[in-house]
């Protein structure tokens, strides 16, 4: 399968570079995804699409302030620093620019001194392994120094760091937000769960592996970074309970979407666990546990575009992009969504 069969033409000036003040006031493009037929909608009236004893899925991971801005020691050289995964107490995999000034054994400077890196080690596709050294507390180090880490396609500032992160963000370790969650209020969740749906919350630690583009023409030779997961035996239970009782299992966002199919069995059986999973879902996959989903609008030709193809169908999934830019949605992690139903 070639990637260019997932390429869509998208404005620019679509592309939202501001989250909007009410999270769930987006707008809601509903796709069936057997008939192909589309609605247009406001994102509360998602709960109109759940039903009693279906089961919610969301991802309660919280991004960290990942991106540090540090000097080079002996130069002063400016190197940006992108925490990706935790390694050690003091170890992490890094994305570093620029590159060229970044080899074995450059050590990094942050805020005075207060947080220094060493460059211990260079792997697959550049990234690096940083260990640092510090006095305290590295998440509080991490709080003052850190920023987020949007998207380069978002080029506004963002004024309230929690806006990158859901009501729901609990277990932190993200590099980017679960952007699908972001359209949810508590108000929202509260008037979900009064009407019988059940709520269960795994945790993905969203990396950057899953926004690279593909670099390959052939899809299926293309290869995911790892992230980690985590579910638990409560919201084990609470997916096999629904799928058991002839319930829908829908997942907030492509995270909790490859969480669980990455723990199931052939037979749609969740299981409590965790680890890394590296999960590449596109066209011809045959989904296990989910029957619904929630997203965003994707990047052409991302492996996420190839994850909502997968589960709607390529053509139906192109068609409403198409209607989507027609009708002036905004685009990827500040924008609107999209109910897979």
């Amino acid at each position: 399968m070639d990637v260019k069969d997932f390429y869509y033409d998208l404005p620019p000036e679509l592309i939202a570079q501001d989250p909007l003040e009410d999270r769930s006031s987006s707008r809601l493009l509903v796709l069936d995804r057997r008939t192909g037929k589309t609605e247009h909608k406001v994102f509360t009236d998602v709960i109109d699409y759940l039903e009693p004893g279906d089961c919610l899925v969301i991802n309660d991971t919280k991004v960290i302030p990942a991106r540090l801005m540090g000097a080079k020691a002996g130069t002063g050289a400016v190197i940006e620093v992108l925490l990706l995964k935790r390694l050690s107490d003091t170890d992490w995999e890094c994305l570093v620019k620029p590159g060229r000034k970044a080899r074995t054994g450059c050590e990094i400077v942050f805020g005075d001194g207060i947080l220094k890196g060493t460059i211990v080690d260079m792997i697959d596709d550049g990234n690096r392994i940083i260990r640092f050294s510090y006095e305290g507390i590295f998440e509080e180090i991490l709080d003052e120094l850190g920023q987020m880490p949007l998207p380069p396609y978002i080029t506004h500032a963002l004024k309230d760091k929690n806006r990158y992160q859901t009501v729901y963000a609990k277990h932190e370790g993200s590099a980017a937000a679960p952007t699908a969650g972001l359209h949810f209020t508590e108000a929202l969740l509260k008037k979900i769960e009064d009407k019988g749906i059940v709520i269960a919350r795994v945790t993905l630690h969203v990396g950057l592996g899953t926004f690279r583009p593909v670099k390959v023409d052939k899809i299926e030779e293309h290869h995911m970074h790892t992230e980690f997961y985590k579910i638990d035996e409560e919201a084990a239970g609470a997916v096999n309970a629904a799928k058991a009782s002839g319930h829908r299992v829908i997942a907030v966002g492509t995270t909790s979407c490859r969480t669980l199919e990455s723990v199931a069995t052939s037979e749609g059986v969740v299981k409590a666990s965790s680890g890394d999973t590296d999960i590449f879902i596109y066209p011809g996959y045959d989904f296990k546990v989910i029957d619904c989903l929630i997203t965003n609008f994707h990047l052409p030709e991302s492996t996420l575009v190839m994850l909502v193809s997968a589960l709607a169908g390529r053509d139906n999934i192109m068609r409403a992009y198409k209607e989507a830019v027609d009708r002036r949605y905004r685009f990827f992690s500040f924008g609107d969504a999209m109910l897979i139903k």
